[in-house]
């Protein structure tokens, strides 16, 4: 899978800040070792996995040495084995090793994030339903984690505050009503779609008189959800959300609901485990 041309700049501005955060000044061990000694180094998976990070790694080499040269086993979206090599790359040794951290930092974080993906992707295969991430991402890997979610087989929802209305509670008491709050959101910002988030099948079916696109059934019972979706009709797409669990995934799934956002996709992962060694000069 490749990374969508509008993440390069983000990516190389991600890349460069976590390379200042993380070498400053300069690496003053990897100084101990002679300049012109050069290394192969090989990078491995100590568990399986999905894998995501390739740019962010070529990145993270190319702005610390364009020389370094880096042949990849694996693409994007691959599922790995435990002790399965993904990549070697040769060049300075000083090079390697102040780029090693930064590196395996944004491939086993993205490879974390989209293997938890895949975990869920499995648990509704064979449904319609897709399942969607959520805005709780780790600061300043949005779009990296976004892109991560893709890869192990799940959907984006709305990427930030700007691309798409998701109107709550609050907003609706700002504004009066659920029909109020949408009728401004399409007059502000037409053609963007408009969710609503509904806590019972009374705030469904005013969201669904109203228009919303997406009308989010947020805590609903598994009862009050197939209601939801008989009532609908098509009218809106449908998305549930909140306490739904592993166990519980596929369940919610078949209640008929076009989408099931999941918080855990991005702010729960847990990093692959990783490991660089050299193998030789």
């Amino acid at each position: 899978m490749a990374v969508p041309a509008h993440l390069k700049q983000d990516l190389e501005l991600t890349v460069r800040r976590a390379l200042e955060e993380d070498v400053a000044s300069g690496d003053i061990t990897a100084a101990l070792i002679p300049e012109s000694q050069r290394a192969v180094a090989e990078v491995i998976s100590r568990e399986a996995a999905t894998i995501c990070g390739r740019d962010w790694v070529n990145e993270v080499f190319r702005q610390v040495d364009p020389g370094i040269l880096i042949h990849w086993h694996v693409n994007d979206g691959n599922r790995v084995e435990a002790d399965q090599p993904l990549f070697h790359a040769e060049g300075s040794a000083r090079s390697l090793l102040t780029a090693e951290r930064c590196a395996l930092n944004f491939l086993q974080t993205l490879s974390g994030t989209a293997s938890r993906a895949h975990d869920y992707a499995e648990l509704v295969r064979g449904t319609p339903v897709k399942l969607l991430d959520t805005r709780k991402t780790l600061p300043g890997l949005r779009n990296a984690q976004k892109y991560a979610v893709s890869c192990g087989g799940c959907y984006n929802h709305r990427i930030g505050l700007y691309d798409a209305f998701l109107i709550k509670e609050n907003h609706i008491a700002a504004c009066g009503s659920i029909a109020n709050a949408v009728a401004q959101a399409k007059q502000n910002e037409p053609g963007k779609p408009v969710e609503v988030e509904t806590e019972n099948l009374d705030e469904f079916n005013q969201a669904l008189e109203a228009g919303a696109d997406i009308i989010m059934l947020d805590n609903f019972s598994l009862a009050d959800m197939r209601r939801a979706v008989a009532e609908c009709q098509g009218r809106a797409k449908l998305e549930a959300s909140g306490g739904i669990t592993q166990e519980t995934l596929r369940t919610y799934a078949e209640t008929g609901v076009d989408y099931i956002s999941i918080g855990t996709l991005t702010k729960d992962c847990q990093s692959i485990d990783l490991s660089m060694r050299f193998i030789g000069q």
